[in-house]
Parts: C-alpha cells; structure tokens; sequence
C-alpha cells in the first residue's frame, strides 16, 4: 500500500511535471527532456525530495513493459522474418564496431584496461524505450527505418543480458562460472521461445475468444499478460523488457490487436512518465566536472559516429543512404542500461565514482541531443544528402538493356499496401507496369504477373534517368511523403515528362500543394474510402435499389 506521505510526494511531482510540460510544449521542446529535467530537480543533485523510492520505480517498470508490448503488437511475424537479417548483421556489427572504438578511446584518455571497457560497453547501447518512444509519437515506428531500428534495439538488449552476465561471473573470478551462466541462458531463451510458440498455437487464440467477449476484460488481460511475461523473462535472467515485447508479437497475429492497442496508448503515456522521472532522478553528476574534454568528446563520438557506423553497415547491405541514415540517427544516444551497467561496475570496485559520473553525464547529454535529432530528422537528412550520396550502394540502380525498351503503360513508385492494390488492378486490365521501391524486402516479395520491379527512390534524380518515361502514360507515386513527392515532381518537370502525373495525399492540405507544384490527379485515400463508405451506407439506409455504391475496402 501506498503510503500518505508517498502519495502526496507523487502528487507533488505530478503537478511539478505538468508544469514542466505545459511549459516545454509552449517552448517547442520535447517532453522527454522537460521530464527528465523535473526528476533532476527533484532528485538528490536537485530538492532531494526521491532518493530511492519503490513506488516511482514501480510504475517507471510497469511503463515501460507497456510500452514493449505495444510495440510488439504492432509488429507481425512477417515482419520479423523481413527485418531480422538486416537488425541481426547490423546489430551485431554495431556493437562489435562501437565497444572497439569506445575501448580505444577510453585507453586513449588514460583510463586502464576494466574501466575503459565499461566505458566502451556504455557507449554500445541505445535506449529502447526512449527510442521506440519519440519513433511512435512521430509515426515512424511502422516505417521501414523504424521497424530496422527497433530490431536493432531487440539485438543489443540481448547483448547486454550477456554482457552483465559475464561481469557478474568475471566479478567472482570463475571462468567455469561464467560459461555455466551463458549456457543456461541459451538454454533458457530457448524454452522461452518454444514456450511462447506452444501459446501462440494452441492456447492464446482460444482464450482471447473467450476474454474478448468484454472490452475491458481483454484490456485487462492484455496488460496483465505483458506484465506476467516480463516477470517471468526477469526471472529467468533475461531483462523484462524482452518478455513484454515477446508478449505483444505473440498477439500481433490476431483481431484484437488494434482494439488493445488504441485503449492502451493513454496508460502508456501517463505511465512512461515515471520512466523519465525515475531516469532523471537516478542521474548522479559528482565528479563529473573535471572531466568535461572526455564528456565533450565521448557525447560527440556517440551523436555523429555511431549512427554513422550503422549507415555505413546498413550501406554495405545495400541499403539508401535515407534508411540508413534514418535507423541510425535515432541510437545516437546511451541507455539506461548504460547506467546499470556502471552501477554494476562501481559495485564490483571495477570503475570509480569518476567513470560512474562521466557515462551518466554523457548518458544526459546524449538522450537530450538525441531527441532533438529525432525531431529535425528529415531537416538534417536534405541539409546532408549531397554529402551522404558517398554511402550510396543501392542495388539495382539502372534497368537491364533489353528491358529499357519494353514499354511501360505506367511507372509506380511505392510498393506498400496502397500500391499493391494499384499495382494488381492496373495489371489485371491489361496494363504494364513498371513498380519502384527502395524496400529489398518488399521487391524481393513482388512476384505480380504484368508487374515488373526495379529498386529505386522517388527522391533520387539520377536514377530516373534510367526509367523508360517517355513511353509511360502515367507516373503514380502512392507515398504520401510530401518532401518525395516535391521532388519527384521537380524531377519530372526537369526532364520535360509530358504524361499524366499522379500523386498520393493523406490530408488536403498537402494534396492542394501538389496540385499547385504540378500534379494531375492527387489521390487521397482516406478521403476516397469515406466517401465510398458514406455511399455504400446511405444505399443501405435509403433502401434505393437503383445505386451501386463502390466497394470502400477497394480504396484501403
């Protein structure tokens, strides 16, 4: 039970907070980093009003397990199957390549051989919640960098359960030990995963029929089913943020994820409150003041070359320099198992005070200037896509000689569900089409008769010239990024392309931008699919046999 004085000091911290955010919402700012300031405040370097206090970590846990489980929900296994092998190669290339260069910096300040690692291992990892965070609140997070990005965080999660497993065997100075530790938990994850397979088949979609029966019922077992997982992966070693992520795919499969996931989204959010407020009051910042050159230099390191060693890696895989640069600007920052991991270390007698407070300064500066990186991330990528063109190892740049001769009824650029739909009715009447993505998974997947696919970008210039436009009748692009679309536009005009222009909007007012810059026809699917829907219901209502309203489902 909650004490008096504990609830009236969450009370006093809620109202603190609210503030905070009123205030950074009217400054433009992030409300993560007005958050974590308030627990700055409030912690021991400000008022000193929570020290160590159960109740805010608490709630900070049960956030958190939210949050994962929303963002396992969201995902399917399709998904993982498209995105693994480019999260796992990369994942791992990131954390080998990151824990070096950390290490050598380390050793290059003075630091000797243990605390330098720490150093190294603190720089590796990103923050999972932080990151999927300000991803899903920019509507990113189903995005193909977002998905890579989240795999990615999966991969160091999994990391660091092995990394704090064998400190803890190295602490006690038993070889024999550590490689007992790392066996069983192989052994461990195993069971877990075939555990949650057995649910997925012949338990979960049984009991969900049943629990589904009531809205709140099933709200209420969905948290509880996160909460549950994330308790037993704690418990058999592992961090409990991978057992309610694991809880949210094994029902990202079935009918009511959606209703799970729109009754979930507000609790995430209030209780992700106290993640940030329990992060900042956990910050500790003593000693840190004569090592402000290591700070500059280790925050820098983990702003700009980390997110550059995942660009360069994902461009080795043939991935464009947007979607590399896109997964990686976002993990430019440490996590709070980066905290952990030094609160281990300072425990252990591996690091001192010193080292403890230089990660968790570099672990503030980084997760703030992160953020704002996050924001302006499309701002940053066409102020340096001149530079990072250099990156660029996208297969496929140019169509085969014979097939540049075959003409094309239509170009169709974005293979998402809207394009399929365009790309199978075009197609099915007799139409050819030529489709352009920059997605290899989902190239790689397009086996449509009379649909033929090249990899591409609608924002890059040079490779429309490889495109057959003066035989297309039509240019289709069913992104609806604005900032593409401009300039897909700008390129047609410049090479003079004197076709139908048709373009795809998800609010009007972008639509009569595109109008103004050039296009035809704008699409607007949403707006199509109410209108049919509105038709298909006032047929119903009227009874009037004389109208045959369109099919709205044909418009998703």
């Amino acid at each position: 039970m909650v004490e008096p004085h504990d609830f009236v000091l969450i009370a006093g911290i809620l109202a603190i907070a609210a503030v905070a955010g009123l205030v950074a919402t009217k400054l433009r700012q992030p409300m993560i980093v007005a958050f974590i300031g308030v627990g700055i405040l409030v912690g021991p370097t400000g008022t000193g009003w929570v020290t160590t206090n159960e109740t805010i970590d608490l709630l900070a846990r049960l956030g958190i397990a939210i949050l994962l489980f929303l963002v396992g929900l969201r995902l399917d296994m399709n998904l993982i199957r498209t995105t693994g092998p480019v999260a796992l190669i990369t994942g791992v290339g990131q954390v080998l390549i990151t824990g070096i260069l950390g290490y050598l910096l380390g050793i290059a300040f003075g630091m000797s051989a243990v605390p330098a690692f720490y150093v190294a291992m603190a720089l590796t990892f990103s923050s999972t919640i932080i990151i999927v965070k300000l991803l899903s609140d920019n509507r990113e997070i189903e995005q193909l960098h977002g998905r890579i990005a989240v795999g990615l965080l999966i991969v160091q999660d999994l990391v660091v359960v092995v990394v704090m497993i064998a400190i803890n065997a190295f602490g006690r100075e038993t070889d024999d030990t550590m490689m007992v530790s790392v066996a069983l938990v192989l052994a461990k994850g195993i069971g877990l995963l075939v555990g949650i397979a057995l649910l997925m088949r012949y338990v979960l979609p049984w009991l969900l029929h049943q629990v589904a029966r009531s809205q709140e019922l099933l709200v209420l077992f969905g948290v509880a089913y996160a909460i549950a997982l994330a308790a037993g992966t704690e418990a058999l070693g592992f961090s409990s943020e991978v057992g309610a992520f694991l809880a949210g795919v094994s029902l990202a499969a079935t009918p009511y994820r959606d209703a799970l996931g729109a009754r979930l989204v507000s609790l995430r959010d209030f209780m992700l409150l106290f993640f940030f407020l329990d992060l900042g009051a956990g910050l500790n910042f003593a000693d840190a003041s004569g090592r402000i050159p290591q700070i500059v230099v280790l925050s820098l390191f983990v702003l700009i070359a980390k997110p550059l060693i995942i660009m360069i890696l994902m461009a080795v895989q043939r991935y464009p320099p947007q979607v590399g640069f896109m997964t990686g600007l976002p993990l430019g920052q440490i996590s709070e198992f980066s905290l952990i991991l030094a609160a281990l270390g300072l425990g252990l007698g591996h690091i001192t005070d010193t080292t403890s407070s230089v990660i968790t300064v570099v672990a503030l500066v980084t997760i703030a200037g992160s953020t704002y990186l996050i924001r302006f991330s499309h701002r940053l990528y066409r102020y340096l896509e001149r530079w990072l063109g250099i990156f660029d190892r996208s297969p496929t740049r140019h169509l085969p000689p014979d097939d540049t001769e075959v003409d094309v009824d239509a170009i169709l650029y974005g293979l998402g569900r809207f394009g399929r739909h365009i790309a199978d009715e075009f197609s099915a009447a007799g139409h050819r089409v030529l489709a352009v993505d920059f997605d290899p998974h989902r190239l790689a997947s397009n086996a449509r008769p009379g649909v033929r696919s090249v990899y591409g970008s609608a924002s890059d210039l040079h490779f429309l010239e490889t495109l057959p436009l003066s035989r297309a009748r039509f240019i289709i692009s069913t992104i609806p990024t604005m900032d593409a679309n401009h300039a897909l536009l700008h390129a047609l005009h410049h090479h003079g392309y004197g076709g139908h222009v048709v373009m795809t909007a998800h609010h009007p007012h972008d639509a009569e931008q595109l109008r103004a810059a050039g296009a035809d026809i704008v699409l607007e699917p949403f707006s199509m699919a109410a209108e049919a829907t509105t038709d298909l219901l006032d047929h119903l209502i009227t009874g009037d046999p004389g109208r045959e309203p369109e099919d709205p489902s044909r418009d998703e």
